[in-house]
């Protein structure tokens, strides 16, 4: 049974699998304040993606770059209107270009940081765009405006600090998840983090593209260990949440998926047989905290709940996948 990490994520979808939406069409940015000079920047759509806005006396950093030059522009316009000193630094929670592609855009002076393991997966722009365009569903021609992956210039190997004057805020590389170099940004003073696709609200299905479920679990005790006073997450999709259940949910899923997974490999089941021998958390209704969580958005709320739903179930499904390959 292999716990490595592939150099690459996974490629293979389920049948049908129809994945995020994460196409800017439509895509508008709420700000929630937590404190002065402390925003998360939702996306009005979820599981479109969102962004964070923190800022002390001297300077202000922002949380993840957008997919398209239009939509690193948008942030940039709204880190403008909310704070009075200038960006002069910009966090990548993760390589995928949903959440970089639009570094390139920031001014040159904007020092791009993230994790050394997220830097060495932005090599290859072709293989990149190639592999998002599958979830930008009817927009992938938006893409092509992508002609330069603007890498991180200064990198951390597990911690980092960035002292905005008067306010400190603490990068975390805690290990493997949705992928090898994932990064949270955690503002001590509002006790909240942004988790990128590390951690989402808890019922949200996470997506094991680039490796398997035993280092992920791993990796969100250490978060658990290392920010015991964590109470909010914004996530780099969907709906915010409480720190400790999203974490505690995440591994009980993990663990639970990890379990059923090596019992069918064990005893010799095909990928078909496995999809209907393990659970599925999602074949009824959604985390009644989740589905509360959703009524903050402008749609219709049985609208977002069966999206939603529809849309984990398809996660499951590719975790389910992605982790027999790993066992066989």
């Amino acid at each position: 049974m292999s716990t490595e990490i592939p150099e690459r994520e996974i490629s293979e979808l389920p049948a049908g699998y129809r994945g995020p939406n994460l196409s800017p069409v439509g895509l508008e940015l709420m700000p929630h304040k937590f404190a002065q000079d402390v925003y998360a920047l939702l996306a009005n759509i979820p599981p479109k993606d969102n962004n964070g806005l923190i800022a002390g006396s001297r300077a202000a950093l922002v949380v993840d770059a957008g997919i398209t030059p239009d939509i690193s522009r948008k942030i940039q316009q709204a880190a403008a209107g909310l704070v009075a000193v200038p960006v002069r630094y910009l966090v990548n929670t993760t390589y995928h270009g949903d959440h970089t592609f639009g570094n390139a855009t920031f001014p040159d002076d904007v020092v791009i940081v993230s994790s050394q393991v997220n830097k060495n997966n932005m090599t290859d722009l072709a293989y990149e765009k190639q592999t998002r365009s599958g979830n930008m569903h009817d927009h992938a021609a938006l893409l092509d405006e992508i002609t330069v992956w603007r890498a991180p210039d200064l990198t951390f190997t597990t911690y980092a600090e960035i002292d905005l004057g008067g306010r400190v805020v603490q990068l975390h590389h805690f290990g493997p998840g949705n992928g090898p170099g994932d990064t949270v940004v955690y503002v001590p003073d509002t006790r909240t983090a942004w988790t990128g696709n590390f951690l989402c609200h808890t019922g949200v299905a996470p997506m094991l593209l680039q490796g398997g479920p035993q280092p992920y679990v791993d990796s969100l005790r250490r978060m658990r260990e290392t920010l015991p006073n964590l109470k909010t997450i914004v996530p780099g999709h969907g709906p915010m949440g409480e720190g400790r259940a999203a974490i505690d949910g995440l591994v009980a899923y993990l663990e639970r998926l990890h379990e059923e997974i090596a019992a069918s490999v064990a005893v010799g089941r095909t990928l078909e047989e496995t999809y209907a021998a393990c659970t599925d958390p999602w074949a009824e209704e959604l985390d009644p905290r989740l589905a509360a969580a959703l009524t903050a958005y402008p749609i219709p709320a049985a609208q977002a709940r069966e999206r939603l739903r529809a849309l984990c179930r398809d996660l499951h499904r590719l975790n389910i996948l992605a982790t027999y390959r790993l066992y066989r």
